[in-house]
């Protein structure tokens, strides 16, 4: 009977299989980043710091890639799909339902997440959910801007960071290159976001990935912060959808241009007379 029910319930569609396991590998990664920056808001600092909220999201980022990296290759951020269906990595069929993974995965984990924290939400800002202020609760689940920082620098922070984090999965998955050991990629993708968010969460809060940050500002809207998670911040919201697109291309530019290019196996090639070139040491 058992064996029945799993063969039923068994989905032979490749593109249903790999927008489940987005799913999947969002929802890990968001879980337990959102968490961490609830604990540490609503907690008041008593129950964790600004590392405990990077390390989490490093966490997330490495059960993600291993719940998801053998059947979709583990995007986890529309940016990164994006980026790969332009290169022809990626068929332009595959992105609808590789974002709609991302998007179902992060925006189911906001919900967890407002469930898990409902109590200890309404204690912290006495029944009113705010986007800016000495309560305000919004950041919890989606990123804003510093008051201090400027549009331009905001928008070079999410570029640039998100450029970087191309540059380091170029790096760890080069086969030409020193690549990772095979069984590490998952470990040290998630090291590598953590780097990311000791060194740019400041200004921007790193969101380097729309399906990081768009579901769950929208999962706020319904939920009771209103329109404002989409104005605040001078309409904040669009640049986490934008500038992590354009890093990520950028990334891989600068990897191909620094690494891949001049990094090609050598074509075999023999001597005048046609035979194969011995090579001394």
């Amino acid at each position: 009977m058992l064996e029945k029910i799993e063969k039923a319930l068994t989905i032979r569609s490749s593109t249903v299989r790999e927008l489940l396991a987005e799913a999947l590998g969002m929802f890990l990664l968001m879980v337990f980043g959102l968490s961490s920056v609830a604990q540490v808001v609503l907690g008041r600092g008593e129950s964790g710091q600004h590392l405990s909220i990077n390390l989490a999201f490093g966490i997330g980022v490495t059960l993600g890639v291993h719940a998801a990296g053998g059947i979709s290759g583990a995007h986890l951020n529309a940016a990164i799909t994006i980026t790969h269906c332009i290169l022809g990595k990626l068929s332009w069929k595959k992105l609808p339902a590789y974002l709609v993974g991302q998007f179902l995965g992060s925006f189911i984990a906001a919900a967890t997440v407002f469930g898990i924290y409902y109590d200890a939400l309404y204690d912290y800002s006495n029944g009113n959910l705010t986007v800016t202020g000495p309560t305000a609760t919004a950041s919890i689940f989606a990123t804003y801007p510093a008051p201090y920082v400027s549009f331009p620098v905001a928008f070079f922070t999410e570029f640039i960071a998100t450029a970087l984090l191309l540059v380091g999965i170029e790096v760890i998955h080069d086969e030409n290159n020193n690549a990772a050991l095979k069984g590490t990629q998952a470990l040290l993708t998630g090291i590598l976001v953590l780097g990311i968010g000791l060194g740019f969460g400041l200004n921007t809060g790193y969101a380097i990935n729309p399906s990081r940050d768009l579901p769950p500002r929208i999962f706020t809207a319904i939920a009771g912060w209103g329109i404002e998670v989409f104005t605040a911040g001078n309409y904040w919201w669009w640049v986490p959808v934008t500038a992590p697109i354009l890093g990520s291309l950028g990334g891989v530019f600068i990897h191909k241009l620094f690494i891949k290019l001049h990094n090609q196996p050598a074509p075999e090639c023999g001597n005048e007379k046609g035979h194969p070139v011995v090579e001394t040491s």
